[in-house]
């Protein structure tokens, strides 16, 4: 018998769940995320899924995590301090491909060097121009981004300049060969910088998770969920953790599928911070072949398709400031809840919420509040950021008390951004506890802060609402339609070809609108999304009814929605893929591109030879190490040739090659 143990650490929840023998889920628990120690939510639901079960820790085969925080730290621009070296390409390619707003103001050395698409040396690599620069951007950078031009074709200075960073900072460094085989240095390069980002994050997380597993008495292998859905172990995780965005969404996939054997249906799960909604078609997910996108960047990541919204269970509530009605959006930003914060810090909260509620006038910040995150990295703070840091404190606060001026108000984002501040204000999951659809922490205080927003004034002149239950609705109703959109353009960019228009206008045109409401006039219209709906997370038996009604289609909520990430965590399979390619650089000359650089054959199935065999030997090395057992190969071979004067011309082959297998568990 193999005991599983899937954790999902969620925007709000960590869950955990126990599956025997990949057949039957035996207990589930959910405790808050714990987002200053990711590892105490860990820890909480573990133990509860362990003592809900009464299975012996040591009796546990496997375990493995799928997590939100790369997705959810690139939808909120979080991530540590980080620096891009550019090796051969220009100055003005950091604003055209995007990179300089993935850099966030981090800084970036453009240098000298490269290879030509041959794999030759383009330039030599200006070794004293990068040590200089290392000597005076180095402090406080958490991650080094090495982009070379063609890099892919030869790595040798992505290679020496990451041995030099390392040798003179000691901080971990991303080469973006080693994210992806293909071509597209400033993509790759994005990639790249993301990669370093997170990896200060991701390390911490799995680090503690590791800790706490094994101080719960834990002993077993610990895997992590790709973003294609396959298990990586968490070593691998820890040096590449752009390839865990969309891991949560992914799992979730992956998750649904095992729940309902669903072979066609549009998969929508909603946390915390974001609605994540693929495709399942022939009973696997939908690989996006461009690439994973989150936050505003595409990336070289294979992951599943996934249309990933920054709305969920605790998007901030806005007052939707254009025209006179008023009315609310939700999102992109994540707050916590006020009925959260209030169960950690009741008396600030309450005493707070009750002040403003008695003022004659609406403050800018009511209902609002701040607090540090303790044990952030500080290095590389401006001096107003660092002084608003230490106002604030570690204690709940008012966000009008911390607030002095404007100019606080960038500071604070910029916190924000960092991970350092955590905001609290009004959230969807405030307005379902005013409405009695949760019942999980504090409703009075929900109640208050919904009052409180609800005395705002529309361009009319007129309150937002009467009363906070009136709001509470209003936030509902517009969850659902914000929901019911992100659906819909997820439908339509599935069937995009004829379609003259984006899907996101497609999705808000007036005639599919009628359609959905059945129109009948001088047009009968009718419109509906025609397979069926998964709705997924802990909250989607709250919401998603209604989302269901909105597109008219048949939405399914299976037992265990809430905990589905978890689940899929522990029912994929690991997969490690390689990619290679083999050019033509002169007649009768082909060229294989390795990690070592490049390696000449006078003969093409030489060449090939070469290549499946150096592949090969790294998939199933990688597999291996990520705790894999009963591997299999699969190797895909792309070979492009030519017509020249009757004759075929080989141009170039790329070769993919995919060991899987399940994880290895040890059996009781």
């Amino acid at each position: 018998m193999a005991l599983l143990l899937g954790v999902d650490t969620g925007g709000t929840y960590t869950d955990a769940v126990l599956i025997r023998d990949e057949t039957e889920v035996i207990a589930s628990a959910k405790s808050l995320t714990t987002r200053d120690d990711l590892a105490i939510g860990v820890g909480g639901a573990v133990r509860a899924v362990l003592a809900q079960s009464g299975v012996a820790p040591e009796a546990v085969s496997m375990a493995a995590l799928s997590t939100t925080l790369a997705t959810n730290a690139l939808v909120e621009g979080q991530g540590g301090r980080v620096a891009l070296i550019y090796i051969g390409f220009a100055e003005a390619d950091l604003d055209r491909h995007g990179l300089r707003e993935a850099l966030k103001g981090d800084p970036a050395l453009v240098l000298a060097g490269g290879h030509t698409h041959a794999g030759s040396e383009a330039a030599p690599l200006d070794v004293a121009a990068l040590e200089a620069f290392l000597r005076r951007e180095g402090t406080g950078v958490t991650g080094f981004a090495v982009a070379g031009v063609f890099a892919t074709r030869n790595p040798a200075h992505e290679l020496e300049a990451a041995r030099i960073i390392q040798e003179i900072t000691g901080a971990p460094v991303t080469c973006s060969h080693q994210l992806s085989a293909r071509l597209n240095g400033p993509k790759r390069a994005v990639t790249a910088v993301l990669n370093a980002r997170l990896i200060g994050m991701i390390d911490r997380l799995i680090g503690r998770a590791q800790d706490k597993l094994h101080d719960l008495g834990i002993r077993a292998p610990m895997m992590v969920v790709r973003g294609d859905g396959a298990l990586m172990s968490a070593e691998q995780a820890r040096e590449r953790p752009i390839e865990t965005i969309l891991s949560g969404p992914a799992a979730s996939i992956v998750g649904a599928r095992w729940l309902t054997g669903a072979q066609n249906a549009l998969v929508s799960d909603i946390g915390g911070t974001t609605t994540d909604v693929a495709l399942i078609r022939d009973g696997r997910p939908a690989i996006d072949p461009a690439g994973a996108q989150v936050g505003g960047f595409r990336t070289m990541v294979e992951a599943v398709a996934m249309r990933t919204t920054g709305l969920g269970g605790d998007s901030q509530v806005h007052m939707n400031a254009s025209g006179l009605a008023g009315g609310v959006t939700l999102g992109p930003r994540r707050l916590v809840p006020v009925a959260l914060i209030a169960t950690e810090a009741p008396e600030q909260v309450h005493a707070a919420l009750d002040s403003q509620l008695h003022a004659s006038t609406v403050g800018e910040h009511d209902g609002r509040f701040v607090r540090a995150v303790p044990g952030g990295a500080v290095a590389g703070l401006g001096e107003r950021e660092a002084a608003l840091l230490a106002r604030i404190g570690t204690d709940v606060q008012p966000l009008g008390q911390v607030l002095r001026t404007r100019i606080d108000q960038a500071a604070l984002a910029r916190l924000v951004d960092r991970g350092l501040v955590q905001m609290a204000g009004v959230t969807p999951s405030d307005a379902s506890h005013v409405l009695g659809r949760l019942e999980s922490w504090d409703r009075e205080a929900a109640v208050k802060a919904l009052t409180l927003f609800a005395r705002r004034r529309a361009g009319s002149g007129n309150r937002l609402a009467r009363d906070a239950e009136e709001l509470a609705r209003m936030i509902i109703d517009q969850l659902t339609e914000q929901t019911a959109l992100t659906l819909l353009e997820s439908a339509i960019a599935e069937e995009a070809e004829g379609f003259d228009l984006p899907a996101e206008q497609l999705a808000r045109h007036v005639l599919l609108q009628k359609g959905l409401f059945g129109h009948r006039g001088l047009l009968a219209l009718d419109a509906s999304v025609n397979v069926d709906v998964v709705g997924l997370g802990a909250s989607a038996p709250s919401y998603y009814p209604a989302v269901g009604e909105r597109l008219r289609a048949r939405m399914i909520l299976p037992e265990h929605a809430g905990v589905a990430n978890a689940i899929g965590a522990v029912v994929g399979r690991v997969s490690m893929r390689r990619t290679g390619t083999v050019t033509a650089p002169a007649e009768g000359k082909f060229r294989v591109h390795l990690e070592s650089g490049p390696q000449d054959f006078m003969e093409r199935d030489a060449a090939l030879e070469a290549l499946e065999n150096a592949l090969s030997e790294e998939a199933r090395g990688a597999a291996e190490a990520a705790g894999a057992d009963d591997i299999q190969v699969h190797v895909a071979r792309d070979v492009k040739t030519a017509q020249l004067e009757a004759r075929e011309v080989f141009v170039e082959a790329t070769l993919t090659v995919e060991a899987s297998g399940r994880p290895r568990v040890a059996r009781g």
